[in-house]
């Protein structure tokens, strides 16, 4: 692939007056500088709760096209409109066309599992929808099994693919998996753009790895996120850790 689907987010357009979107440090950003890059084929946000990684990723993802709620850009179901209005001020700076991609978020992948068996539901001479995702409802698996049944199945490559929060439906070893995944995907001419906390995920080797924080977005090395250092000072002497949290100094 020569150059990434997407190179870069810009903020076009005037954001209303008084909209609680420009109090995020992610939009802040684009308000500051336009403009920000996606030089690298795996670009992570990271950053505490708040900071506008999701409300910034659901920006592009409706930018693209994507429906809200998580699927391919012809899915068009709607359970309740919640999204920002953000993509209505942002341009996406296109390099290249992705013949595949998808916009998979943990909290409503119920959403789109029910909505895929409502499809298969309907009288079709069609195919299932199903059986481009493994050809088992994904209400019958566990919520971690369905999502990775999504990444396994639906992703074919030469696509761009936008992750909300994945590390919310997946234990340890299943993260593992579908960093593997990922890594399968990039081979194939893939992009991904992820929102996450997880320090598994974020160790991509040769990611991008914005860091959200309430002075700005920031570049930072995979050791250096907060995330990193503060799960590693946990996992190595989780008894101090767990006396200072809870008061017994």
């Amino acid at each position: 692939m020569d150059g990434n689907y997407i190179s870069a987010v810009q903020l076009t357009r005037p954001l209303p007056e008084g909209s609680y979107l420009r109090g995020l440090p992610a939009v802040r950003y684009l308000l500051e500088n336009r403009e920000l890059r996606f030089p690298k084929p795996v670009t992570f946000f990271v950053g505490e709760n708040g900071t506008g990684k999701s409300t910034l990723l659901e920006g592009i993802a409706v930018a693209y096209g994507f429906n809200p709620e998580g699927g391919t850009r012809n899915f068009t179901f709607s359970t309740r409109a919640t999204h920002s209005e953000l993509y209505r001020s942002l341009t996406l700076v296109r390099r290249a066309y992705a013949s595949d991609g998808f916009f998979l978020r943990a909290e409503s992948l119920y959403n789109l599992a029910s909505n895929i068996d409502d499809m298969d539901g309907a009288p079709s001479p069609a195919p299932r929808v199903v059986d481009s995702y493994g050809g088992v409802s994904l209400h019958r698996q566990s919520h971690g099994e369905s999502f990775l049944a999504v990444v396994r199945n639906r992703f074919g490559g030469n696509g761009l693919y936008l992750l909300d929060e994945p590390e919310a439906a997946l234990s340890p070893a299943s993260q593992m998996a579908l960093l593997a995944a990922l890594h399968r995907l990039v081979e194939k001419n893939s992009q991904f753009i992820v929102a996450t906390h997880s320090p598994i995920l974020m160790a991509y080797p040769g990611a991008r790895i914005y860091e959200l924080t309430p002075d700005g977005v920031h570049t930072v090395d995979y050791r250096e996120t907060e995330h990193y250092q503060l799960t590693r000072r946990f996992l190595e002497n989780p008894e101090k850790m767990t006396r200072i949290l809870f008061g017994e100094t």
